[in-house]
């Protein structure tokens, strides 16, 4: 890719409609790095480098949220070696990124059962989160232990429980009030769903929010993702119409 092809790409996003909120399925770590004889955990290292070139391609064009999909329910059940080296990893990144995501005004916000997470990597998420605060270009949610079917469930007990205590009223439940139980209350649904690697399904992300999002598969691995490859998913979405069970008139991402 040569920094032409980037500016282009870049313009081509800006003349567009952008979306508000994106979520990145950030997959294929493991294959780029058995593509290169290596370590599935140099995959991993890889993957954090393509987070760090992408947040400043989000900047650029304006997204407001963009949630990446960091560590699921499912991922418990990779090779323990493995696992642990992808909590260090998440710990490292909340440590060793935090005053560029401060001075770049990103707002970190882990989502997911994160705080059942070993005590360091909590330790770590809650200390970016509460630094990073103040942050207003944009808001980084990480789904870190994040399940869409669990996520679905724990909103499911929240709102017994607000209904238990007086809170709400059975007969008059809505769907906004399931919505506020939620992870991302108050954060609009995700626009926009790019999911690397080639591979074509949900995986348990955001299965609530996803209900009317747009989404973009690419071949590109993940370590492989760069800004042009998140640009032109910008701009695919720019070109679709958008429903919403509508007829079809061309609505704002």
């Amino acid at each position: 890719m040569t920094l032409l092809d980037e500016h282009y790409w870049l313009s081509k996003a800006l003349s567009g409609n952008i979306p508000a909120h994106i979520g990145i399925i950030m997959d294929g770590n493991g294959r780029w790095a058995q593509k290169r004889g290596l370590p599935r955990h140099e995959g991993h290292r890889a993957g954090v480098e393509s987070i760090r070139r992408c947040l400043p391609a989000l900047l650029n064009i304006g997204v407001r949220y963009c949630t990446l999909f960091v560590f699921s329910t499912e991922n418990w059940k990779r090779p323990k070696d493995e696992v642990d080296f992808l909590m260090k990893l998440v710990a490292d990144y909340a440590e060793m990124d935090r005053a560029d995501l401060i001075r770049n005004g990103i707002r970190v916000v882990p989502i997911g059962r994160w705080e059942r997470l070993p005590f360091p990597v909590v330790q770590a998420l809650s200390k970016v989160a509460a630094d990073t605060r103040d942050g207003k270009n944009l808001t980084l949610f990480l789904a870190v232990n994040y399940g869409g079917r669990q996520e679905i469930f724990d909103a499911a007990v929240r709102l017994c429980r607000k209904v238990e205590a007086g809170e709400k009223r059975l007969d008059d439940l809505t769907l906004d009030d399931f919505a506020s139980c939620l992870y991302t209350e108050g954060i609009p649904d995700p626009d926009l769903i790019i999911r690397t690697s080639g591979e074509k399904r949900i995986s348990n992300f955001f299965l609530w929010q996803a209900a009317y999002s747009e989404f973009v598969f690419t071949d590109v691995l993940w370590p492989d993702f760069g800004p042009k490859d998140l640009y032109m998913a910008v701009v695919e979405f720019s070109g679709r119409i958008r429903r919403f069970g509508g007829t079809g008139e061309k609505t704002k991402g």
